[in-house]
């Protein structure tokens, strides 16, 4: 193994990829389970070991998983991410010849060529470290791989709409400049605005109760506004509709069906847990961690904003969790219901060459790991957001 390569096998850095496919042609598709086995060619979880067809129907007739799977993702551009316990891959759509010699794409038009799927080896830190494995520290830890190799695969994704003597590599120092600043923006718009927008009328407010509510108010209100301009923009309809890709796909995986395009629509593009809903949680959970502080000068104000985003996020990921486990129960739907809704903003409806694609990226992850047949110890260190 080459320097730089034992260099990326840090927390969140993954080696160079293990494996790269191209595939040209879509799986076969098969109407519901009930008119057939799996098809030849279609990865079916049940016979992987993940058990049989576990889903419920919901009132608009979609199907629904009733149950986890230690599997994960995220939309990139044209594509899909799929992580695993201990692999995660990438599926693109890549241009065609046609479409390269046009020049720029309008982000509108769909890719319309091969499948470029890339593999990649995964370690977590968890797994050597027993304390960050402890609950609140385990979400911290385990949002900030999701977020390094979230953006190593949108640089993926986006190598892969280029000509191949355009591609280039980012470095490691700048994709973590990268994530850095997205977190201190993150934390000004979400934390620091809204405190700073509510101290001007701390005065009118009259007690620390009205403060933090208030405040609680203003910092979902500009998260909300946010999410909505975010669902507006036509440039992300297509990163949408691969979201909710990646969703459909999760769930038929974990509902025990075969892998088709055509079983995998069935399914909501509605997932428990979904990245949107854990921050409409961090909204909520930082109501609640900031009450008790009451009303100190503005420095020790801001200082808690800023200090107390890690523990409100390790508390938003055992509660996204503890719903992802728990879905079953009347009470936890009742509780997960806004969150849910609130991923109609940031997904769309993919189509069947979308959802083929999410479906390559997670066959590529189940062709290293069988989730069914994984031990405890396998599973140790593994927390995953869908």
């Amino acid at each position: 193994m080459s320097a730089r390569a034992a260099d990326r096998s840090e927390i969140g850095q993954p080696s160079p990829p293990a494996e790269t496919v191209r595939t040209a042609t879509a799986p076969p598709i098969t109407g519901p389970p009930s008119q057939g086995g799996s098809p030849s060619g279609a990865t079916d979880p049940t016979a992987a070991g993940w058990g049989t067809a576990f889903a419920a129907e919901g009132s608009a007739g979609e199907l629904s998983a009733q149950r986890d799977a230690p599997v994960g993702g995220q939309a990139v551009l044209e594509g899909v991410m799929m992580r695993g316990v201990s692999n995660w891959a990438v599926a693109v759509r890549k241009p065609t010849v046609e479409q390269l010699q046009e020049g720029e794409r309008s982000p509108e038009e769909p890719a319309l060529g091969e499948i470029a799927v890339s593999t990649y080896p995964l370690t977590s830190v968890m797994k050597r470290h027993r304390w960050l494995r402890l609950p609140i520290v385990r979400g911290v830890v385990a949002l900030g791989e999701s977020l390094v190799i979230g953006f190593r695969a949108l640089e993926v994704s986006a190598n892969a709409q280029l000509p191949p003597e355009e591609e280039q590599e980012i470095p490691r120092g700048v994709w973590a400049g990268t994530v850095v600043v997205a977190l201190a923006l993150a934390i000004v718009l979400f934390f620091l605005i809204p405190v700073g927008l509510t101290s001007l009328i701390k005065g009118q407010l009259g007690s620390s109760f009205l403060f933090w509510l208030v405040e609680g108010v203003v910092r979902t209100t500009i998260f909300l506004g946010y999410l909505l301009l975010l669902s507006r923009l036509r440039d992300l309809r297509r990163v949408f509709e691969y979201h909710g890709a990646e969703h459909k796909t999760i769930s038929c995986f974990e509902a025990g069906l075969p892998l088709t395009p055509a079983n995998a629509q069935r399914f909501s593009r509605l997932h428990p847990r979904c990245g949107t809903s854990f921050l409409l949680v961090v909204m909520i959970v930082a109501i609640f961690v900031f009450a008790p502080i009451g009303l100190p000068a503005w420095y020790w104000l801001v200082a808690t904003r800023i200090l107390g985003v890690p523990l409100i996020a390790g508390i938003s990921f055992e509660l996204i969790k503890f719903a992802g486990r728990n879905r079953r129960r009347r009470w936890v739907r009742i509780l997960m219901w806004p969150g849910l809704k609130l991923q109609l903003l940031t997904t769309r409806e993919p189509d069947l060459d979308e959802l083929e694609v999410a479906i390559a990226s997670l066959q590529a992850v189940l062709a290293l790991e069988t989730p069914g047949e994984l031990s405890a110890a396998d599973l140790v260190g593994v927390e995953l957001v869908a």
